[in-house]
């Protein structure tokens, strides 16, 4: 056995190599078969059957069954309807796949039946990756290309295909072949066996040139990411991005903030050029983003959050403590440090508890008679915020603004027999 790379980082570790009967997967597992004894790692297999082939994806999942059987290899086994995963969601097949494939190796590593799972990824995958992203408009990250992750290890990464072949060919090894992958219909199979020969034969050694440029991309991307996960303000639902960043690391905190909220590759370039021009308006505009998310310019940030619709319903104004929807809404008897007091016989009967309505008038404890929504907004609270303020009202007319101000009428007076305080915190 010629050996392509040595295991020892891999050393006492339970690795899972991924396998799906192609010659790159069958030549790692090949590799921690026999190199397992020597580093004490226990080796496992998973191949995943994703249905996108008919037949050919059940045939190739048996000859990994029969394979790991003569080498008594554990394997684990997935099978899903990619095709019709990929119908529900929108997504792509090769993008349904990709999340099908990632989510069985997290389900083994949870399980704890593996340390790491391994994937035969090599340095032609990168290249071809690099190259087939830039041509598509890709961002520095995209050029980046294939990396690691964690729980998530790929040995072959500086292994060319042609040692891979070689490799298999000394070892006498069986594989499978994916006839798809000499479909010139497919861009990557077109940039494999066309583009890639004859930029070679152009430039000598461009392969191996774009492999170290997409290596120097992933050594800034994640530097850039780092500074990126530094500057991320995290508030309770909220998420804040400064807007005076420079335009490279905006962008980057921008989309580790989408992130937070699950948008994980279902935002476009479009998304992030409409976050970007906020930076050039005032307060309060917005643009909105997949899963219902929303952008907001507020003072020097952009404001990330997913806002509830606001409530229609009312409740009684009653001394008590309940939750009303974004919020936990407090009235108790007598004073308490950092709450509003009021004079409870100042709210006429049936006060009740709601959002603010368009028509609402208030009255601000020492102030002047406005609309309810030009009081908040001279209170500069976003209107993101503010349509889901509880606020005590009877008709149109609104007594206190939970968390704000009272109004004038229910001050605390000498003539006052009963004080109440009010409160309201956001839920977390």
């Amino acid at each position: 056995m010629n050996r392509l790379v040595s295991l020892q980082a891999y050393s006492g570790k339970k690795i899972c190599v991924a396998c799906s009967g192609g010659a790159d997967s069958v030549a790692l597992l090949h590799h921690f078969y026999k190199q397992a004894g020597e580093y004490g790692i226990a080796v496992s297999a998973v191949t995943c059957e994703h249905g996108i082939r008919g037949e050919n994806s059940l045939r190739d999942a048996a000859f990994v069954l029969e394979l790991c059987a003569e080498w008594k290899i554990p394997l684990f086994s997935y099978s899903a309807d990619i095709p019709a995963r990929a119908k529900e969601s929108g997504r792509g097949l090769e993008e349904e796949a990709r999340i099908f494939r990632y989510s069985c190796f997290s389900q083994l590593m949870e399980k704890g039946e593996a340390d790491a799972v391994a994937t035969a990824h090599h340095k032609d995958d990168c290249i071809e990756t690099a190259l087939f992203r830039l041509a598509r408009g890709t961002s520095l990250g995209g050029l980046a290309a294939v990396r690691e992750r964690e729980g998530i290890v790929r040995p072959f990464l500086g292994i060319e295909r042609t040692q891979i072949e070689e490799y298999m060919r000394v070892n006498c090894l069986p594989f499978v072949t994916d006839e798809s992958n000499a479909d010139l219909n497919f861009a990557r199979n077109r940039l494999r066996a066309l583009v890639i020969p004859e930029l070679e034969r152009a430039v000598a050694g461009a392969k191996e040139n774009i492999y170290r440029f997409a290596l120097r991309a992933k050594e800034d991307e994640d530097y850039l990411r780092e500074l990126a996960s530094r500057v991320l303000v995290r508030e309770a639902d909220e998420v804040r991005v400064p807007v005076s960043l420079p335009a490279p690391l905006f962008t980057r905190t921008c989309v580790l903030a989408m992130k937070e909220f699950g948008i994980l590759r279902d935002y476009t370039c479009a998304n992030v050029g409409e976050i970007a021009a906020l930076r050039a308006v005032q307060s309060g505009k917005r643009v909105c983003l997949p899963f219902g998310v929303e952008a907001w310019r507020e003072g020097g940030d952009i404001v990330f959050c997913k806002p509830r619709q606001p409530m229609g319903e009312e409740i009684p104004f009653a001394e008590g403590s309940f939750v009303f929807g974004n919020y936990t809404v407090e009235v108790k008897h007598g004073r308490r440090c950092g709450a509003l007091y009021a004079d409870a016989a100042a709210f006429p009967e049936g006060c009740t508890v709601r959002v603010r309505r368009t028509g609402d008038m208030f009255t601000p404890f020492g102030g002047k008679r406005k609309t309810l929504k030009k009081f908040l907004t001279d209170r500069k609270i976003p209107a993101r915020v503010s349509n889901f303020l509880p606020v005590a009202a009877s008709g149109s007319e609104v007594y206190a603004v939970f968390g704000v101000e009272i109004a004038d009428c229910v001050k605390v007076t000498e003539q006052t027999r009963e004080i109440i305080s009010l409160t309201a915190e956001r839920l977390k």
